[in-house]
């Protein structure tokens, strides 16, 4: 999914996942998948699938709040300029960016050479692109492609 696109989800269901997909939603017996449609501009016209939990035994776990923005992120970070929210919509990182400002941009942390947020190199997976950024305290001073 790109990062910070708004989605029309139409059902959510179980399904059991197949067991070479690492989609960082834990496999459990079955998983809950939102299935979706996407409207924004990097994306190809279609139906989606993401998980967004996971069933194991009589436990049901749910990574809604940690996937999805309830609310628009403009009203919710409406202190952030213009170029910040350009980049957001190309899904491209940029220079100066904050670490959040950075992840709505270019997507899901896939990897980091550090736990100090604000102070690390991360890599985010946008999809079909890989960035990685590097942070030193707290704003992206290096951004590369791949």
């Amino acid at each position: 999914m790109p990062a910070a696109e708004k989605l029309a989800i139409s059902k959510i269901v179980k399904a059991v996942a197949p067991a070479n997909e690492d989609n960082r939603v834990p496999h459990g017996s079955r998983q809950y998948f939102a299935v979706f449609t996407i409207a924004g501009p990097d994306t190809e016209p279609g139906t989606f699938a993401a998980p967004i939990g996971y069933i194991e035994g009589d436990n049901e776990r749910f990574y809604t709040d940690q996937l999805f923005y309830y609310d628009d992120p403009q009203t919710i970070y409406d202190n952030w300029p213009k170029p910040v929210w350009d980049a957001v919509a190309l899904h491209t990182p940029t220079l100066g960016m904050s670490e959040n400002q950075a992840r709505m941009a270019a997507g899901i942390l896939i990897d980091s050479d550090s736990t100090e947020i604000g102070n690390r190199t991360v890599t985010y997976d946008a999809g079909p692109k890989k960035w990685t950024v590097t942070f030193q305290k707290g704003v992206a001073t290096a951004v590369k492609a791949g």
